[in-house]
């Protein structure tokens, strides 16, 4: 259990006389099993971040490896995107905060879809800032 450690660690560091700061402790969420548990998941952590490259794959049974099937990996497909709804759901029914990661959180197609689920953060790369920031402006 991350809690038990991060206490331990604390108790260490204060025995030491070190300052420390304990950052938020939070979790991937890649995988539909994980989805699925997302409302007894937030109850451990502080934030969810969800992996779509990873929950994409896996949601439709895709390699990525495999450019045989390049086709059919789709993180636009309802399977998906529902899969992070029900991630966002989970997590704030506890009050947890849920953010993106994966290159689908740079997709300014699905911005302001991610912002009608309640997708607290979006995690792009630095070149990306500015088009998504534009598009949620948009929204205002």
């Amino acid at each position: 259990d991350i809690q038990k450690i991060v206490a331990e660690v604390a108790k260490e560091l204060e025995e030491e006389k070190i300052p420390y700061a304990i950052p938020e402790q939070g979790i991937m969420i890649e995988t539909p099993a994980a989805v699925m548990m997302s409302e007894e998941l937030a109850e451990h952590v502080d934030f969810f971040s969800i992996g779509t490259n990873d929950l994409t794959q896996y949601t439709l049974a895709i390699d990525r490896q495999n450019n045989r099937l390049d086709r059919f990996y789709n993180p636009h497909h309802e399977a998906v995107l529902r899969m992070i709804q029900m991630t966002v759901d989970g997590a704030h029914k506890h009050g947890k905060w849920v953010g993106i990661c994966g290159e689908l959180g740079a997709d300014t197609t699905l911005t302001t879809r991610f912002v009608q689920m309640g997708i607290d953060e979006l995690s792009v790369a630095p070149s990306m800032v500015l088009n998504v920031r534009s598009k949620i402006c948009e929204m205002e």
